[in-house]
């Protein structure tokens, strides 16, 4: 018999954005556990906002598991919250009631910025440093620093070794802001594999000092760039089929529903979507291929290929819940008949 850490992970009660949560179980099992071998777990859900003192009790539902390389015998485990009787959701536990399927494929691209000190790492201890141009994409210790590029490789080795598919990672705009990307097939499996990844971020980052800041806008109105979580999504049907009336279709159901996508796609998003710097208006819709200042862009390879192919809506925020993103995205999606 092994001894496994198995660390449940989950997300609590505290909005408009969750907070992810963690804690530590030993068990023992002869080899590598299965996730229908993981137990239920109770925890204290008055300190997560999940419930009040007189009655704290909740359960936490393994959903999805992950090595834990980190950890000698260690297991990430993603878990839903659930009321005492183990069965009913919790009214925080989002995953449970989202739309999936396992042929609509999710691209996140996850910005973020480091922080130190209240301020992002690699700014004076006053005023800004040099304008936002050369840190895109940049190399060299004016552009990057010496901390964050050891951080951004040392995620994605973490990501990798468990299993979680990392597409991708690059340095943003402004100073201090990286991005990395996470692609999975069906909602609840992409968002899984990009809370998880955050988690293994924000826990990395303990040892080094440096906080993870997801805010859109967190230098406030200011030409410093936002974060966003801008979404790439496709359905077999638009990958398979497609074709210009329907894509015109899709357009017009993703217009009708501006407001019901704004109102999940992360808090504060009308200090990121200005109109300005490659966003559109929080307050319009429009799509343009090849358009980065468009609510969703369309790829040249997806009018090459007669509208067939992927999408990418660029409106989600960096704090944006992946679940409720790929839900409300599919949803608009399923509105639009295929025949």
């Amino acid at each position: 018999m092994t001894k496994y850490k198995l660390e449940y992970l989950w997300l609590d009660g505290y909005t408009p954005v969750p907070n992810l949560r963690g804690k530590t179980q030993i068990k023992e099992f002869d080899t590598y556990p299965a996730l229908d071998e993981l137990p239920m777990w109770g925890f204290d859900g008055s300190s997560t906002k999940q419930a009040e003192g007189r009655s704290s009790d909740c359960v936490l539902k393994p959903v999805s598991m992950f090595p834990d390389s980190t950890r000698k015998n260690g297991v990430l485990v993603m878990c839903e919250v659930m009321m005492p009787d183990g069965e009913t959701p919790h009214p925080s536990n989002g995953r449970a009631t989202i739309l999936d399927d396992p042929g609509a494929w999710f691209g996140f691209e996850q910005e973020y910025f480091f922080y130190k000190d209240g301020r992002p790492i690699g700014f004076p201890d006053r005023g800004f440093p040099a304008p936002q141009g050369p840190y895109y994409t940049g190399v060299g210790y004016s552009n990057v620093g010496n901390i964050a590029r050891q951080i951004v490789e040392e995620h994605l080795d973490l990501c990798l070794d468990a299993g979680i598919n990392h597409e991708g990672i690059n340095a943003e705009v402004a100073k201090g802001q990286w991005e990395f990307q996470i692609f999975g097939k069906g909602s609840k499996k992409a968002a899984d594999e990009m809370w998880v990844a955050r988690y293994l971020l924000q826990r990395l980052t303990e040892k080094y000092g440096i906080d993870i800041e997801y805010h859109c806008k967190p230098l406030g109105d200011t030409d410093w760039n936002g974060s966003g979580m801008h979404a790439n999504f496709s359905t077999t049907y638009l990958r398979e089929v497609g074709g210009k009336a329907y894509f015109e279709q899709l357009m017009t159901a993703f217009e009708d529903a501006r407001e019901d996508h704004i109102a999940v796609y992360g808090p504060d998003n009308h200090l990121r979507l200005t109109g300005l710097h490659e966003t559109q208006s929080i307050h319009s819709f429009s799509y343009g291929v090849a358009d980065r200042g468009a609510s969703i862009r369309v790829p040249h390879s997806f009018v090459k290929n007669d509208y067939r192919g992927y999408l990418e809506d660029r409106r989600p925020n960096s704090q944006g819940d992946p679940y409720q993103i790929a839900s409300r995205i599919l949803k608009t999606v399923a509105s639009v008949p295929t025949s």
